[in-house]
């Protein structure tokens, strides 16, 4: 999970010249001298030596017990460590005593990084792509590094794990049939006006990360043009001590944030389905004509329709059938 550039760290670690391995050669890592290692509860473990490929690796988002078995081997046997901020993930390797090689890969070094980490792939290394908190490429700019390496015939291999998303979503107490994440909102009002209105009629629960300092604004701007009863749950501090999650319906949310000095810790909005709307059969004999003016067929509009506005979907099909024939 990447934070946006105004968000706090805590970390006051030196961060590693990002641009050193651009004139220079690549350091030794353990694992280049076949000596990767990793300590789990005071105990030193052996890493298997790696092929190569980049390993997309999930992270701890907040307590650093939250890392897999795999991943502590992982990071521990490649040669290099991708991430988004050097400070941020020396915390957690210096904690399980890895010593990989890092370099940093974000949005403002990604299309400088690339080639190199490609080259280093061609080199016959094994990379991991991490991110500050969580599960890469949500919400950070891994994408176009995937992209590549796969249009390059190179392996991707994920090692899961923690991801703020999930976490939030398992205990919300909201339906998790559908789900939509709609990432960070546009910080300018506009452009987040404009983004919420589009996502205004997708069923299932929205799943939103943001910053604590605009939780207000944000929330307000949700009741809206989502709607002030529209269900939702905030959730921040993920995993840490001071976990919390706050539900009540957006008008309650906002308000609270709007008079509330602001909490620390990245937040996880989610956002119950939208009230499906009661039509009557004159709307909904216009719905169904007009998609089959659009071709569609009566099986797939009916259900369409039914998922819209939670009438039976048998009945529309008995309905869109009748109307069909008379046309």
């Amino acid at each position: 999970m990447t934070k946006p550039s105004d968000l706090p760290t805590d970390q006051a670690s030196p961060e590693l010249d990002e641009n050193s391995h651009q004139d220079a050669p690549l350091e030794k890592s353990e694992a280049a001298l076949g000596e990767a290692e990793y300590i789990l509860l005071g105990n030193k473990m052996k890493a298997p030596k790696l092929p190569a490929a980049l390993y997309v690796t999930a992270t701890p988002i907040g307590n650093l017990k939250d890392i897999t078995i795999r991943a502590l081997e992982t990071l521990a046997a490649c040669d290099i460590i991708a991430c988004e901020d050097t400070r941020v993930s020396r915390k957690l390797l210096s904690h399980y005593g890895i010593r990989s090689h890092l370099v940093t890969y974000h949005e403002h070094n990604a299309d400088k990084q690339r080639p190199y980490l490609l080259n280093a792939l061609n080199e016959g290394k094994a990379i991991a792509l991490i991110s500050d908190a969580g599960t890469p490429l949500l919400s950070d700019p891994g994408y176009k590094l995937v992209e590549d390496v796969l249009s390059e015939g190179f392996e991707i291999t994920p090692i899961p794990g923690a991801s703020a998303l999930l976490a939030a979503l398992v205990p919300a107490g909201l339906p998790t049939d559908q789900i939509h994440f709609a990432g960070f909102l546009p910080q300018k009002a506009g452009a987040r006006v404009t983004k919420l209105v589009s996502l205004k009629d997708i069923p299932g629960t929205l799943v939103f990360y943001e910053s604590p300092r605009r939780l207000g604004p944000v929330l307000s701007a949700m009741a809206e043009h989502l709607g002030v009863e529209r269900k939702a749950v905030i959730a921040r501090e993920l995993t840490k001590k001071f976990e919390e999650f706050r539900r009540g319906n957006l008008a309650e949310l906002a308000e609270h944030y709007a008079n509330s000095d602001a909490p620390k810790g990245e937040a996880v909005i989610l956002l119950g389905p939208a009230a499906k709307k009661e039509l009557d059969e004159n709307d909904l004999d216009q719905l169904i004509r007009q998609g089959l003016a659009e071709g569609l067929h009566v099986k797939q509009l009916s259900a369409d329709l039914a998922l819209k506005t939670g009438r039976k979907k048998n009945e529309i099909y008995k309905l869109a059938q009748t109307i069909k024939d008379q046309i």
